[in-house]
Formats: C-alpha cells, structure tokens, sequence
C-alpha cells in the first residue's frame, strides 16, 4: 500500500475537546474521524486493525466450537415485549415504523433475537450445546456519548451465545470462555482486572466484566490489596459500620433550609454517619424508597437486581406529593402506605437516626427501627464508601477507575422461560434452555490497546493487530535507492505500508512513529552504497542493518516473535 494514496493521513493538532490520549492518537494517526457526537467512520488503517482484532477473537471462539452467523440489526419489537425488556431499556433503544406500520427497533444486544433463531433452528435436543458469535453493529442512543471511542453511539461488537442442556453444562462452559476473553485481552497486550458485576438490562443469574485500569475510565473497580475480591462498584459489597447505643427519644426538631445532607450534618453539628438518606425512584412496579446512611450513596443496580424492575429515573415533585412525601425532607417514619420503601441493613441496625420527617424544614432524631418505623424489606442497597473493607480478609478496599473491554453473563434459563424456548430432552421431558451471553466492544477495545501501548511519540501497536507489520521508506532520490525501495515494496507488498510522499525524512520518521508500526525499513543511500538495509523496530528502538537479500527472511524472523 502506498501512503500517498492513503485515505487519512496523519494530522499534527490535538481532536478539540480530547481528553483522552488514546482518542487524540487514533485522530492524529489517521484510524479514526468523528462524524457526530458518539459517531466515527473507521478510515483504511482503522479497518485494518479491527479485522485483526476479528481474526484474533474469532480463532479463540472456533476453538470452542463456535459458529459465526450474521442476524439483523433491527427486529420486531414484538420479541423485545416477549422479553419484558421493552419496559427495561429506556431512551438508548430506537424504536421506529416501517411503511406498513409495524413496529421495529434497532437492536443494542441480540438475546432475543439469538432465542428466536435457535427456536426456529434447532431440530433436536443432540444439537445442544451450541455456541453462537456474530460481528454486529449495534447503536444505543447513548445519553452520555464522549471519550472517544469509549462510549459511542454506533459500535462494533463481538457478541456471542450459548445453548446448554442444563444448568451444569453451562457452569462448566462458563469458564472455558472466560479463559478465552483472558487469552485474547492479553495477546492484546493489555491487563485487565476480572471483576464481579451486574446484570443491568441484559438480565441473568451473574456476570463478571474484564475491566482495564484507566484514570480517564468511566467505570470503578472496587478490590481488595491483598486480591481476595473484585467487582465494579455498582455491586460492590465491604463491610458496614453500625451505630450502636441506648435507644434515646425520638423528638421532631426544626431544619430551617437543610434539605441537603450537608446543610443537615452542619446545622445539627453531626457525623453523616448519623443521618439516613432516603431516595426515591419511578419504576415499573411504583414508587419505591431506597434508604441508605448519608455517608453511603444507594447501589441504583443492587436496588434494581432485589426488585427484578429498572429504576427508570428519580420520581419528581409531583409523584412524591402524591404519595404525601415532601422533597428534602423524605422519611420512611409516618404514612408510607402508598410508596414501597426498601432500607440498606446498615440503616435497620443502626441507634438513633436523623430522618426526615416529610415535612418541610422539620427532621426527627433519634430514631429507631423496629420502635418509631417498621420497613419488612432491608437489604444491601448501598455503594461501598472508603471506609468499607474486604470481607474476606478485612483488608481496606480501594477504588480504581477503569474501562470495560468485555463483559461475560451467565444468563441461566432467564430467557427461556419468560420466552418459552423450550426442548425435548432424550426422555421425552419439556426442557428451558440454559445460556450464556458474552461480549467485546471492538471500539473500546481499540481505544484500550492504545491507551495501554503508547509513548511520546504515538502508538505502538502489537505485532498481530498492526494494520501492517512493515513501515518503509526510503532516503535519497538516487535511481539505485528509489530501485530498490520500489522492489521491496512489490516483495512486502501484503504487509508493508510505503511511504512514497516527497516529504523530508524527519516527517516520514515522525508519522512512523504516530501510527505505530512494528518495523520501520529505511533505504538509504548511505547503507546502501555497502548493501544494507536498516530495519528498526518501534517497540524498543533496536537497530538492525541487514543485507538486502536478507531484508525479507529477517522480517519474517522478527515478525515471528509474536
């Protein structure tokens, strides 16, 4: 490939708003160009690397017995309503009509979908278990669309299916791919933090993210030093601290303007510790109350997980009135018939609480479960805070921002009963079908093996994810320099990329360097004049001169090492 004849070349500027430094070198190397908000076009070295990237995950997922196919993008809305996860994803799903008025969607994931092509399919119970993977663009109407490639609205994913006979078939499937999302994240070139999460709108018994630390990340891992415990922080659990004490009087004290937990520690002059908070969400079964200690923040996925129901937003002033609660003042002690409320066991066990007393500039102090307020519905709802500690070991646990680069979900037969996927099994019995859901979001995992391999002066990609192994270009404008760099090119012509511009040698070296890949090869008149090439590598910077008749044999020997 000549560069001269590349779409997208090198830029010198910084992306305006980039925050990001992986974003800046996708940019600025010619991968990538942002179209709109969340949305990007893949330019020829883009492209390159993401069908590396297909053929590295695909080969691992053969190895398993999967089967790529290819199902839509859109679907009947009609299967999403089967699944009940019409009411689950909000705004991020987009729904439309065709012309005949049926209602479609742009599918964000495929469960359903995958369900209904196993049922329409599948001949027998011998066909089972099945692993399933495609390469699909999904779109979600990201409310939060930014960090480059981290979070889009249009993406390119791997996701993949499995269809199990039982509940152990896949137990003992379940870690075979996890060891194959570990495998690939590190010919990848990146570490990852496997970690505990939740199961969000994709629904299931359990999952567990692969997570790569980043400071720029949009997702917290919370871990334990001492490598007990992972889990992203939405689910997260630790130890809890507990008020004990005599039980004192419960009395209504006036708050003027503290509706706020920290108007209300420093007017009363005490630990948030003391306080509890109480949230209030719309959600498909009603108003519920979350009620957490001040100093913890509630867990809105532990909270959805207990209620099987999305917390579709908070409730507005107008839906609290109606359940005769007061905004700033909320409390779980008085008439709360018309609201559920759900209390984090930290609060329940607990001496001597301030609450709200639903009335506006009033709080009650003092107050005690069981004596002043009764909730029959207390569990863990609350985020870890950095008090909290491993339960494990009691070692403290820390806080690490990252990326997600895959996700894993054992899905159980939670679509197969609400959907009615069912099999005859060799004894004629009526069988649900067992799954597993995983999946690698190709553009984010582009964005982390920049982020996790760059320097100074631009990228530098892993040999087997370079959109080409070889740089080459040539200094001088000798006939014996231009002959030869013009036969190597037509030898490498499969892995190497030319850089054919009139430009001076130190912008050729420069752009080398930004877009990362592994071999640069120079002829030079300089080298040449004794019947060397010089080939370095970009990785370690090594220098190596070589016979011309050797150029080839010893790239394929340094190309070999990965």
């Amino acid at each position: 490939m000549r560069y001269s004849k590349l779409l997208g070349k090198t830029i010198r500027e910084d992306p305006h708003g980039s925050k990001r430094e992986s974003y800046s070198l996708l940019i600025k190397g010619g991968y990538i160009r942002q179209m709109s908000n969340g949305l990007f076009a893949f330019l020829p070295l883009g492209v390159r690397v993401l069908k590396n990237l297909q053929n590295l995950i695909a080969a691992e997922l053969d190895k398993l017995g999967g089967q790529e196919v290819n199902v839509p993008l859109v679907s009947s809305v009609d299967i999403w309503r089967k699944s009940g996860r019409d009411q689950w994803v909000g705004k991020e799903l987009i729904r439309f009509n065709d012309r005949h008025g049926r209602e479609l969607v742009l599918s964000p994931t495929h469960e359903e979908t995958m369900v209904e092509l196993i049922r329409s399919s599948m001949s027998s119970y011998r066909d089972l278990p099945l692993f399933l993977y495609h390469f699909q663009i999904k779109f979600r109407d990201e409310e939060r669309a930014g960090k480059g490639l981290v979070r889009t609205k249009e993406f390119l994913m791997y996701d993949s299916y499995s269809f199990h006979r039982s509940g152990n078939d896949l137990n003992n499937f379940f870690p075979r791919v996890f060891a194959a999302f570990s495998k690939i994240f590190k010919c990848c070139n990146i570490e990852t933090i496997a970690a505990e999460a939740g199961v969000g709108f994709i629904g299931g018994e359990k999952s567990f993210e692969f997570l790569m630390p980043s400071g720029d990340g949009d997702d917290v891992v919370v871990g334990c030093k001492n490598g007990h415990y992972h889990a992203n922080r939405d689910i997260a659990v630790g130890s809890k601290q507990y008020i004990g004490g005599d039980l004192l009087a419960m009395e209504k004290v006036e708050t003027p303007c503290c509706a706020t937990m920290e108007k209300l520690s420093e007017y009363l002059k005490i630990d948030k510790h003391r306080l509890a908070k109480s949230v209030v969400y719309f959600t498909p079964v009603g108003l519920v109350m979350a009620v957490v200690l001040a100093d913890y923040e509630v867990g809105k996925e532990k909270v959805s997980r207990y209620l099987s129901a999305p917390l579709l937003r908070l409730a507005t002033n107008k839906e609290l009135a109606s359940a005769g609660l007061v905004p700033g003042y909320l409390s779980p002690v008085g008439n709360t018939d018309n609201i559920r409320i759900i209390a984090d066991d930290s609060v329940v066990k607990s001496a001597n609480l301030v609450f709200g007393a639903n009335e506006e500039d009033f709080h009650f102090i003092n107050v005690n479960h069981g004596r002043d307020y009764e909730i029959s519905e207390i569990t863990d709802i609350s985020l870890t805070n950095k008090e909290s500690s491993c339960l494990f070991c009691g070692a403290p646990l820390q806080e690490v921002p990252a990326i997600e680069v895959g996700h894993i979900f054992k899905l159980g037969d939670h679509y197969s009963r609400i959907m009615n996927l069912v099999f005859r099994d060799g004894n004629d019995r009526i069988c649900f079908h067992h799954m597993g859901c995983y999946g690698i979001g190709l553009g984010r995992l582009m964005d982390a093996i920049v982020e996790a391999n760059h320097d100074d002066k631009g990228i530098i990609w892993p040999l087997h994810l370079a959109p080409f192994k070889v740089f080459l270009m040539a200094i001088g404008k000798s006939l014996s320099v231009k002959k030869l760099v013009e036969e190597l090119h037509e030898e490498l012509s499969d892995i190497a990329l030319y850089d054919d511009r009139p430009d001076s040698p130190g912008v050729k070296f420069k752009d080398a360097e930004l877009i990362g890949i592994p071999l640069r090869v120079v002829v030079s008149a300089r080298h040449l004049s004794e019947g060397m090439v010089e080939i370095q590598e970009r990785k370690s910077g090594k220098i190596t001169l070589v016979l011309r008749e050797k150029v080839k044999e010893t790239i394929e020997k340094l190309t070999g090492k990965e």
